[in-house]
């Protein structure tokens, strides 16, 4: 509140003296009401949300032992093994020495027509079902919450017993960009089932024979 202060300066005899004003603003209720904003807004306003990577994680089995490992049905297995400079090797079945031949290596990137394009094609029913499904709620044929049709969408992976099993591996000198952009890979193309697993001797031996091979100078020794 502003107050005015009058100061007559005291009588005085002779010719009169006109009257001299100062003036005071009491800025405390401004300030009472910067506060009380300032916390209305703190405590109402969302902050950016972090944007992270949604990662299913599979059930640990009550029953199941340390040493036991979960078996991959050849026929589904599609190893991904990443080499670096955006390089993507694969192949298709299991490495099994005992077994020889040794799968044969194919080389491709992060491009939508490589990797991509390989995951499509072994995923290809149940990524036609999902995006079929998402489109039917799109175009109104299916009256569907959102929350549903992601719970939808995991419940047909739940249920996929023929698309492939993913198992993500990293060769050295292997950026975490790879990591997150092959995760992306995953999410993009509804891979039901894989996972991160260290490269085995086998693999890095075939690598290295690939590296050799194309004259690479990253084969990491």
């Amino acid at each position: 509140m502003a107050e005015i202060i009058q100061n007559e300066g005291g009588k005085q005899k002779g010719k009169r003296r006109a009257k001299r004003h100062s003036t005071h603003i009491d800025m405390t209720p401004m300030v009472d009401l910067a506060c009380l904003l300032l916390t209305f807004f703190m405590l109402t306003t969302a902050f950016a949300k972090a944007k992270v990577m949604e990662i299913v994680l599979p059930e640990k089995p009550k029953d199941e032992k340390p040493e036991q490992k979960p078996e991959v049905d050849s026929s589904r297995a599609l190893n991904i093994i990443l080499i670096g400079d955006d390089k993507v090797l694969w192949y298709n079945g299991l490495a099994n020495p005992a077994k020889p031949p040794l799968p044969r290596l194919h080389e491709t990137n992060f491009s939508d027509d490589g990797i991509r394009r390989i995951l499509l094609q072994r995923n290809k029913d149940l990524f036609t079902k999902i995006e079929t499904m998402k489109e039917d709620v799109v175009t109104g044929k299916i009256e569907m919450p959102r929350d549903s049709v992601d719970a939808q969408r995991k419940r047909f992976m739940r249920q996929d017993k023929a698309g492939p099993v993913v198992l993500i591996k990293a060769h050295e000198n292997v950026k975490y960009k790879n990591i997150v952009d092959i995760l992306d890979e995953m999410s993009i193309t509804n891979i039901a089932l894989y996972a991160l697993i260290d490269i085995n001797d086998v693999e890095k031996k075939m690598v290295n024979d690939y590296l050799a091979a194309q004259g690479s100078g990253a084969s990491g020794k």
